[in-house]
């Protein structure tokens, strides 16, 4: 009887064995040698969503029902990132900056509103913009290549600060270095709310 029992431990280990063996197998198979943006890329693909790494200046884009031309962009660098931001022009003369990043938590798409900041400076504390208390985060310096019409030399370096309140809102100041300051409200965007009609 004992015999028997542990033959029939062995055998149910060994089955355990191979079913794991095959499952990682088929796992790693699937993900070998793949990097984060394929599968992000996947992502997109396997939800039939539009991906927005692959907007160009000329593109005609809707974000959240709005219209938009993609009239420039800026192709960002810092520290071994790059990301890219696409000057989203609405024919009203107001103009939206889309922001598309590699996170390492997934694909992070923002879009930045300008908000009226005349003569105000990012300090290092809490500041207030429109009676909402922002709170400082990171801040720094990057360089850019800018590419179609964004009214800024074609390369160059720019300051940044970025805020964030209590509710979530996000609130960035840039400026090219030896311009003025510029303030934008963040929203992100959720995958599926944006849809582009390439240029012809």
């Amino acid at each position: 009887m004992t015999t028997a029992v542990v033959l029939g431990l062995c055998l149910a280990a060994v089955a355990v064995v191979l079913v794991a063996y095959f499952v990682t197998a088929r796992r790693d198979g699937r993900g070998q040698g793949r990097t984060a943006v394929e599968v992000e890329a996947d992502f997109y693909h396997e939800f039939d969503y539009f991906d927005p790494r692959t907007i160009q200046v000329g593109d005609t884009a809707t974000v959240e029902g709005s219209r938009f031309k993609a009239i420039g962009a800026l192709h960002l660098m810092r520290q071994g990132d790059e990301w890219t931001e696409h000057l989203l022009d609405d024919g009203s003369r107001r103009v939206h900056w889309l922001s598309v990043q590699e996170r390492p938590e997934g694909l992070e798409v923002m879009l930045w509103t300008p908000v009226q900041a005349q003569g105000m400076v990012p300090a290092k504390s809490m500041l207030i913009m429109e009676g909402v208390e922002f709170f400082p985060g990171d801040r720094g310096t990057v360089a850019y290549r800018a590419e179609g019409m964004t009214g800024l030399p074609e390369r160059g370096l720019l300051d940044f600060a970025d805020y964030r309140a209590h509710d979530g809102r996000l609130l960035s100041f840039q400026r090219v270095q030896g311009g003025q300051w510029v303030a934008s409200y963040a929203s992100p965007l959720t995958p599926g709310s944006i849809q582009v009609d390439r240029k012809p």
